[in-house]
């Protein structure tokens, strides 16, 4: 602590903590741990902390082996084997994927926008570092570019060594890593450079505030074709969510897949077979809850 009695040089995780008051009974919202052989993910570091259809709820898995726990440069990064959901991510406490259930989440943030742009071919994947997104873009043959931007080394080492059906992705030689900080990436790219960009990044909280930030979203925009596309992660009301929209140009209906994934050569079973997404699946996407109409006022 300064002087002033603020927090001087905090790790990124620190920072996501004092995102939240403290809990009278548990303290400090620092980095959920494995207690009596159970891992608990604190629905209290969600950016939906006073949402009143979680109340006093917390997401517990049991813990069979602890495979991995260090500090990279920027967060904790834990790996461990479940006993139902097999291997888990977590970074700073927080719940990244399991093996059981990651073919939903990866598949549709990648083919909700690529299959609704005709033959995309330059794609930009923000974050992604466990490298399942860009296994599920290079399914697409018409893409000839994916550049991925992640600022956390040790998650891409540590998928590779403990999640290799998702860092498969790395070893497309379209694919182009470079590591470190995304706004300053974007920041340089080439005005109107890609069809896609893909933004599968952590919680906006801490350090990942920016990326949920107005001039963000700016950049992002320069850096798309006119009529290109974005998928952005979207937090969870309830399900999943993701956020869909496209540039001024030729228009984009969301809602129709004119991409169809069963009519691309081989996409199917590239690397492994689609196990969630579907052109019907893509369609029902759009199809919301009534809460979450009231939530998003469409209702």
């Amino acid at each position: 602590m300064d002087t002033d009695g603020k927090a001087k040089n905090d790790p990124s995780c620190c920072l996501k903590a004092q995102a939240f008051p403290i809990d009278p009974v548990l303290g400090p919202n620092c980095h959920a741990t494995v207690v009596s052989g159970w891992f608990s993910d604190k629905v209290r570091k969600s950016k939906y902390l006073n949402n009143p259809m979680w109340p006093g709820e917390a997401h517990s898995l049991k813990v069979e082996k602890i495979l991995f726990k260090e500090k990279s440069e920027y967060q904790e990064v834990l790996v461990f084997e479940s006993a139902t959901y097999g291997k888990v991510l977590v970074l700073d406490g927080i719940l990244q994927l399991t093996t059981k259930d990651e073919c939903a989440y990866q598949e549709m943030i990648a083919h909700l926008p690529l299959c609704s742009i005709a033959s995309p071919k330059n794609v930009l994947v923000v974050g992604g570092g466990d490298g399942g997104v860009l296994r599920e873009v290079s399914r697409h043959s018409s893409v000839d570019l994916i550049d991925i931007c992640e600022i956390d080394k040790m998650v891409i080492d540590v998928s590779k060594k403990f999640f290799p059906e998702l860092a498969v992705g790395f070893e497309d030689p379209r694919v182009h890593l470079h590591v470190g900080d995304a706004l300053e990436f974007i920041r340089n790219t080439p005005k109107g450079k890609y069809d896609a960009i893909i933004v599968d990044s952590s919680d906006p909280v801490g350090p990942a505030q920016e990326l949920v930030e107005r001039p963000f979203f700016e950049m992002i925009a320069r850096a798309l074709r006119p009529g290109g596309v974005l998928c952005n992660m979207a937090e969870s009301i309830g399900v999943i969510g993701f956020i869909l929209c496209s540039t001024d140009g030729p228009p984009v209906n969301f809602k129709i897949p004119v991409n169809p994934i069963e009519k691309l050569d081989g996409a199917l079973k590239h690397h492994r077979e689609l196990r969630f997404y579907n052109s019907q699946m893509h369609r029902a996407a759009f199809a919301l809850p009534s809460f979450v109409k009231r939530e998003v006022g469409c209702l």
